[in-house]
């Protein structure tokens, strides 16, 4: 007997959810941009390729899809549907008429180019080139699961990317001074520092985890993964059921998970190194809000792994003349990005215990589960899943 076909529908980030898409991590491989027109020559492009391979061991990538094998079964018990991804030959050298090429990058961050509202499906266009691709990932799960039961499927325009899109915010390093989010974040990474970036405004640039969802109000961050344009571009498409809110001064890197949750109707956790009572986004006046920064520190695995292997693979690469996403390791407060089953139940990692102590203290019950390697790749929970069907209809929260 066939399943029967669901109908996407999700409206916020809190109310029952009943389906859900994971990302994967196999096959991943670190990524390979080659910002020329000029052909690769075939015996760099070879060492390249096993340098890439090496970023990312057999080991790492068992481990990590362990850990998602898990999530999906404790997902299960709680009567949630899960869907996978299905990514193409990540390996595989794109070219663009505009004079770059690339291969793609991991599928595991699935929620990042791709946002549910009510019974939209909006593809957005990622500044970052090895993303170009990345979403026909999930037209296996839109054909196959939601396409006869119909869905606005919306697909933001595809970006040249030509020239200068990244800006670096500080030219010179030497010269950056540092704020208390620097410095905490240094103390969570075993002295790292995030590189910060601009984003161009020629053309149409935005992650969809640059938005956060409350119904008929969007809370969209101005990032590096998310411009002006791209907001504009959002609320045309919604057009006048939704209200696009913008900020740009409460976070100067990318996405919103780790910065602004919205738990439930009137309750919203925040990140306290970024968020305080002046910056915070007006529309919020209103809502409790639980401060909160302190979250456990990058695990000395991730770490060896990132001096010992990425960053020297890294350096190599870019003596090759490749871009990669070797550098960047996931921001600390990606331990905040929790998914919410119902307003009364999250899912969390298990290492947040000081977190998981706070949000008992609001009323929430908290599901661990374990994941070893958030930093690595970049992104929690919350960016790792995307939920396609919660139990929910449009309201306005805020009228």
């Amino acid at each position: 007997m066939n399943n029967p076909i669901s109908k996407i529908n999700s409206h916020n980030e809190w109310d029952k959810l009943k389906e859900v898409v994971l990302g994967v991590a196999s096959h991943t491989m670190a990524t390979l941009t080659w910002n020329s027109p000029e052909p690769i020559p075939e015996s760099i492009k070879s060492k390249a390729y096993l340098l890439a391979q090496e970023a990312y061991p057999k080991w790492l990538l068992d481990e990590v899809n362990e850990d998602l094998e898990d999530m999906a079964k404790t997902l299960k018990q709680f009567g949630v549907k899960v869907h996978r991804a299905k990514p193409h030959d990540l390996s595989t050298m794109f070219s663009s008429p505009f004079g770059w090429s690339s291969t793609g990058n991991d599928v595991y961050n699935i929620r990042d180019l791709h946002l549910i509202v009510g019974n939209n499906v909006l593809e957005s266009s990622s500044p970052v080139k090895s993303r170009y691709f990345e979403a026909t990932a999930l037209y296996n799960v839109w054909y196959n699961q939601y396409f006869t039961s119909g869905f606005r499927w919306l697909v933001a325009p595809k970006p040249m990317l030509s020239g200068e899109v990244l800006t670096p915010y500080f030219r010179d390093e030497d010269e950056r001074e540092l704020t208390h989010e620097d410095m905490r974040y240094k103390e969570l990474t075993d002295g790292r520092l995030e590189k910060l970036h601009k984003l161009s405004e020629k053309e149409i640039l935005f992650e969809a985890a640059n938005t956060v969802r409350m119904g008929k109000d969007l809370l969209y961050l101005i990032s590096s993964s998310g411009n002006e344009l791209g907001a504009k571009w959002l609320q045309s498409v919604l057009g006048n059921e939704y209200r696009v809110h913008t900020t740009r001064d409460i976070y100067r890197s990318s996405h919103i998970d780790s910065t602004v949750l919205c738990l439930k109707p009137g309750l919203v956790l925040l990140n306290s190194t970024r968020v305080n009572p002046k910056n915070c986004p007006k529309i919020f006046d209103k809502w409790d809000k639980i401060y909160f920064d302190d979250v456990a520190p990058f695990t000395q695995n991730e770490i060896d792994l990132q001096k010992n292997i990425r960053d020297k693979i890294h350096a190599e690469l870019v003596s090759l003349g490749f871009e990669t996403n070797l550098q960047s390791m996931g921001s600390p407060w990606v331990g905040m990005n929790v998914l919410s089953l119902d307003p009364k139940t999250v899912m969390i990692d298990e290492r947040q215990t000081k977190l998981m102590k706070v949000l008992e203290g609001y009323g929430i019950t908290n599901v661990p589960v374990r994941l070893r390697h958030p930093y690595t790749h970049g992104g929690g929970l919350h960016c790792a899943t995307l939920d396609t069907v919660r139990d929910s209809k449009l309201e306005d929260y805020f009228n």
